[in-house]
């Protein structure tokens, strides 16, 4: 029996239950890490916030052997179309409903609550990883040992204590844990409010259409989301001189709907007003405690990258939390989280933001990677996803901090499923390593004929790829090889940042 004088030991105390956190915590249990979860509130929030994640989230809920019970909920993107306020389209952003190199569609469309209870039932596969609901956490005090995590049961007042090596804070946008780590925020200047409209229909309205749209209409910008079923979306913005509360009420959130709907085709699942907001914490570690998701950054929706930023968090963290945890890599491994995720973040957040000002004025011309607008034709908008900052990648060499691509092997399976949550080396068969050193698996182009292709495409011999699927580094010679394996085999090597 446990010694109630005692607190219980963990060694990873996650704070907050949402989509990045429950990933978290099923990508410790993969690494056979010690965690527990305590969440606020009793059960899902039932209403829908993300809608949209990508490829490279999808590739993650591959890794925690899940995204066979996520598919059946999810439907894939089209992609997006800006509108001007005639109906005339400026913008096309299509995508491909081909699987991308990762192995997965570009965009899917969800509902939070149907994920949420996908990542939440996976953490019953971790004997090791203990999920405590209707706890509020109030203290954290933290030592060159540990951190004393305080909280309070509110199902019956009862105040407890556990110690943990560390604590990850995903407890969204007013954090605690970022209060604690005493993290100012970096203002990248967008705070606009928008009235978020969610509707189930009563009846089919096809001629609403899968493509999410972007009404660019200066007099009252708004945005379009087809989501599973019956499901749909509207954003509007709140002007300048209106009331947050009256805007909300269904007199007038039906008035501002009627350009596209009534009540005879839907009923009003929610209305309410949200302050779209672009910050970064300033701090994303301070000792033990750690931020993720919503705690260290918030974007603008226009990009569908909100929650996918917090999963890209996760992946990045986990295992380098097993790293320090389980194999004695020195903490300072863990100061290469912010410095690869923070730029990359950033990058996302300030397209969102150019793509909010093309929504507000029409300026298709504000600096998008999208080519020169032709004649009487929309600009199609291609976004290409940011590198890693500066931290573990070795960047003088040749694809250094981009993401690997998933191969397919010989028998049909998918190369992440063999691979696991661990380092890969890719090579050519001839060149396969005599010996596979601890924690590495190696993938050759007998078990993937793709690789040699790939291989020889971008000049390399082989490539690194670490367990969040970005690649470490790759070898052109003997010597680059050399240097490769051992960034991996020596467990308290931290390349330092640039």
């Amino acid at each position: 029996m446990q010694d109630k004088s005692v607190p219980e030991e963990f060694d990873v105390v996650i704070v907050g239950r949402g989509p990045v956190g429950a990933t978290l915590a099923n990508l410790l249990g993969l690494c056979g890490v010690r965690t527990l979860v305590l969440e606020r509130e009793a059960r899902t929030y039932h209403l829908p916030r993300a809608v949209h994640f990508d490829d490279e989230c999808m590739r993650v809920f591959q890794t925690i052997g899940l995204a066979d019970a996520v598919l059946p909920r999810v439907i894939l993107s089209p992609g997006m179309r800006f509108l001007d306020a005639d109906g005339k389209m400026l913008l096309d952003w299509s995508r491909p409903q081909t699987l991308t190199p990762m192995g997965w569609n570009l965009s899917y469309r969800f509902h939070q609550p149907d994920l949420e209870d996908v990542l939440i039932g996976g953490l019953a596969r971790w004997p090791h990883v203990t999920m405590r609901n209707r706890c509020d956490v109030f203290a954290l005090d933290q030592d060159e040992h540990g951190v004393r995590v305080r909280y309070e049961d509110l199902s019956n007042g009862r105040l407890s204590e556990v110690r943990a090596g560390y604590v990850i804070g995903c407890d969204g946008a007013r954090s605690l844990v970022r209060r604690f780590i005493g993290s100012g925020m970096d203002d990248l200047g967008f705070h606009e409010r928008w009235l978020v409209i969610d509707v189930l229909l009563k009846r089919a309205r096809d001629d609403l259409g899968d493509y999410s749209l972007q009404y660019c209409d200066v007099r009252r910008p708004a945005t379009y989301v087809r989501g599973t079923g019956t499901r749909r979306r509207w954003e509007i913005t709140v002007l300048p001189n209106e009331d947050s509360n009256d805007v909300a009420q269904p007199a007038k959130v039906w008035e501002l709907l009627s350009r596209w709907i009534t009540p005879e085709d839907a009923e009003l699942e929610r209305a309410a007003v949200y302050t779209f907001h672009s910050v970064i914490a300033q701090q994303w570690r301070n000792r033990r405690l750690l931020l993720a998701g919503d705690s260290a950054h918030q974007t603008p929706p226009f990009l569908g990258q909100g929650m996918c930023a917090g999963i890209r968090d996760a992946a990045n963290l986990a295992w380098k939390l097993a790293n320090v945890i389980r194999d004695g890599a020195d903490a300072s491994l863990l100061d290469t989280y912010q410095s690869e995720r923070q730029p990359h973040v950033r990058a996302f957040i300030e397209l969102a933001i150019r793509l909010g000002g093309v929504i507000n004025t029409t300026a298709i011309e504000a600096g998008l990677a999208a080519g020169q607008a032709r004649e009487n034709a929309p600009v199609k908008l291609e976004v290409k996803k940011p590198l890693l900052g500066p931290g573990l990648a070795l960047d003088d060499l040749p694809l250094a901090g981009h993401l690997a691509p998933q191969f397919t092997l010989k028998d049909g399976s998918r190369g992440d499923d063999f691979v696991g949550y661990s380092h890969v080396l890719l090579v050519e068969s001839a060149v396969r390593p005599a010996f596979s050193p601890a924690g590495i698996r190696v993938l050759t182009s007998d078990d993937a004929q793709d690789i040699g292709p790939w291989l020889r495409e971008h000049g390399i011999a082989a490539a690194l790829v670490r367990p969040d699927r970005y690649i470490r580094g790759t070898a052109r010679n003997d010597a680059e090889f050399d240097r490769l394996i051992a960034t991996v085999t020596s467990p308290t090597h931290v390349p330092s940042a640039a």
